[in-house]
């Protein structure tokens, strides 16, 4: 099957074409990746690439409760011990680099830190703080000339901190309503600056943040994660979405990232993402494109011999299926006990304690 073969991505050797999707899943207590964490990691290193969850690169980026940075030395230290384990288990591990924008709470944030938005635009929705239990989500700051360039100063740091810590790449988080995609829609958007009004001036803050990043710590060591059509965090759609993502997947076929992952949350009730703009995706982009959202083997198998993409992720069926590649590889039986109650909890439970295969 193709879905076993080894593959690259960029010059990195994968063992198959089975990655791990990002998951936000709040054991970072004090914001610092720990033991725990790379027990988890490491129990699933068989996949051909892990991406780990939303990773801050800044403290204004640290919207949820108990999620990792990467922006201090004590956060670089903590992840190396997630690098060491997936390595020395032949695996490969980009992090997702994760600021959430207006997708957040201050009792969530270190002092000092604040909420940034493109726009002074409230999000609906409430936000889960340890403090205060749900809360409403604030109106974020319109980000200043300042904060735009200190912002892309953070996350450029945050990628080469990233290949201190020992990871293979990163991926910017450019989907599901947070800081990156809220730059590229006109409704989270509506600066009158560079930064807004067209849709090419949308997409210059991420078109930015991909180059500079590249230009870090190498374009084959950087992917971008996309949600067209995405509604999650409060991103209805606009009549310009099928411009967007070509005129934005055009650009950064320019920069020869090293893939675009490309989501679809239709498989969780969201609307489906047009079988079109993946294909202008594809067609635009001659890097490596990973599926994501709502794939068993048979299907993801199905969309790599269409050549539809070249690797496809999994994410829940991660969590609770810590051998996912082997129960695969062997036709067995995937474990049906999810529990959604400690998804983000903050200790091992439902976490790092679902076991492997057993007959």
């Amino acid at each position: 099957m193709k879905l076993f073969e080894n593959t690259k991505i960029g010059n990195i050797e994968l063992n198959n074409r089975i990655v791990m999707s990002p998951m936000t899943r709040c054991r970072a207590i004090g914001n610092i990746p720990n033991e725990l964490i790379a027990t988890y990691y490491n129990q699933r290193a068989d996949a051909g690439l892990i991406i780990t969850e939303g990773v801050s690169p800044s403290p204004n980026g640290l919207g949820y409760c108990r999620i990792p940075g990467i922006f201090s030395k004590d956060q670089i230290e903590g992840w190396k011990l997630t690098t060491n384990a997936v390595h020395a288990n032949g695996g490969k591990i980009f992090m997702q680099l994760m600021h959430t924008g207006r997708i957040g709470h201050e009792l969530n944030l270190p002092s000092g830190a604040k909420i940034l938005g493109p726009s002074a635009i409230q999000a609906s929705g409430k936000m889960w703080t340890d403090q205060e239990g749900m809360k409403d989500l604030p109106v974020p700051a319109a980000m200043t000339s300042d904060e735009l360039l200190s912002t892309k100063v953070e996350f450029i740091k945050a990628a080469k901190n990233a290949i201190e810590a020992g990871f293979d790449g990163i991926e910017l988080h450019g989907a599901n309503g947070y800081l990156l995609e809220q730059f590229l829609s006109p409704v989270s958007n509506q600066r009158t600056d560079e930064y807004g009004s067209s849709v090419e001036n949308r997409c210059r803050f991420v078109i930015e943040v991909a180059s500079e990043a590249s230009q870090a710590i190498g374009a084959d060591k950087v992917g971008i994660r996309l949600s067209p059509y995405g509604v999650a965090s409060d991103m209805p759609h606009y009549p310009e979405i099928d411009e967007t993502y070509s005129y934005l997947s055009t650009e950064l076929n320019k920069l020869k990232l090293a893939y675009i992952h490309v989501v679809d949350h239709s498989a969780q009730g969201a609307p489906a993402v047009p079988q079109t703009i993946k294909d202008t995706i594809r067609g635009n982009f001659s890097g490596t494109i990973i599926l994501a959202g709502g794939n068993d083997a048979t299907k993801a198998e199905t969309a790599l011999q269409a050549g539809m993409g070249d690797l496809v992720a999994f994410g829940r069926p991660f969590i609770n299926n810590p051998d996912l590649v082997n129960r695969f590889k062997n036709n067995l039986a995937l474990a049906t006990d999810l529990d959604f109650n400690t998804f983000y909890s903050a200790d091992e439970k439902g976490y790092t304690d679902y076991p492997i295969f057993s007959a």
